[in-house]
């Protein structure tokens, strides 16, 4: 079953760019009327986070448009495995890659601030080809035949998987070896796991880990983006977040988190067809009388 994965990639990672790029929109409309839960979360989403400020009109475009970035995300995936330095520079454009160097001379490692934006396993993919081999923090895939399969297109250029299940330790060890670790920060998680902080204006339970690494370690945090361009993809890695330590570990890693969170923000702003909308973003709520206030009802 792995080799048959393996040939299927094969032949789909070679069928032309442009075809693929054709065929996205005609399959992501196709799943935008099918798959009725997902396009209700996604349009539900939305209007939480823009309020009255967007159109239905435009609402529906953007979400056409993400389940449209979901499908060409597929091909682009089992194209992955057969892109080699050449092909890569000819699809992705990297600026600021500076502010990785100047982030691993201080030699705590760096945390990578990211989200399920534009296609984030590229941007794994592309900067270990680069020479920025990351550690990626995941969950296991359910099926251990696609979970073989995922984990071979992901380290093929050197990334390093890490299940995120009592993860922290080994996390520690390798920013002590200086290592990027990611942990993509736009997800819903647990109150056990994670802080309420504002999002879009309301309270979403966001993973404290993070933020718990950077205070545990001294590393550096780099946001890193990738979005769609006409000609292909664009990775920008910006300047590090800055952060103090006061002493109070708690109220650190709550404010690290916001922090992060409000960048994931701005840049979801930025192009909002870009983001997963199709996550139940805020599916945790605060018990009564803690967590942040909602601030648009």
């Amino acid at each position: 079953m792995d080799a048959l994965l393996k040939v299927f990639s094969f032949a789909l990672g070679h069928l032309p760019r442009a075809f693929v790029t054709a065929l996205g929109p005609v399959l992501g409309t196709l799943i935008f009327r099918l798959d009725k839960k997902r396009r209700r979360v996604a349009t539900d989403n939305l209007k939480r986070a823009f309020g009255l400020s967007i159109s239905d009109e435009e609402i529906e475009r953007i979400v056409k448009k993400v389940f449209s970035n979901i499908a060409v995300m597929f091909f682009e995936f089992m194209r992955l495995p057969w892109l080699d330095e050449k092909r890569l520079d000819a699809l992705v454009e990297f600026e600021g890659l500076i502010h990785f160097d100047e982030a691993l001379k201080k030699g705590r490692g760096v945390i990578m601030c990211t989200a399920h934006y534009g296609n984030w396993e590229l941007l794994a993919f592309s900067l270990g080809l680069k020479g920025y081999p990351l550690d990626l923090v995941v969950r296991e895939v359910d099926n251990p035949v696609f979970e073989g399969f995922v984990s071979w297109v992901r380290t093929r250029t050197g990334n390093r998987i890490i299940y995120k299940q009592k993860a922290m330790r080994r996390l520690l060890t390798r920013l002590k070896e200086n290592a990027i670790v990611t942990i993509l920060l736009d997800q819903n998680v647990t109150h056990r796991e994670g802080f309420f902080v504002d999002f879009f204006g309301a309270p979403a339970c966001t993973n404290k880990g993070p933020a718990l690494l950077a205070l545990g370690s001294g590393a550096p945090i780099v946001p890193v983006f990738i979005r769609r361009t006409p000609k292909g993809h664009r990775v920008e890695v910006f300047k590090e977040i800055e952060y103090d330590q006061t002493g109070d570990r708690e109220r650190d890693a709550e404010e690290v988190t916001r922090r992060c969170t409000a960048f994931i923000e701005e840049r979801i702003r930025m192009h909002p067809e870009e983001w997963f909308w199709v996550h139940r973003r805020w599916k945790t709520r605060p018990e009564p009388g803690k967590g942040l206030e909602k601030a648009r009802g």
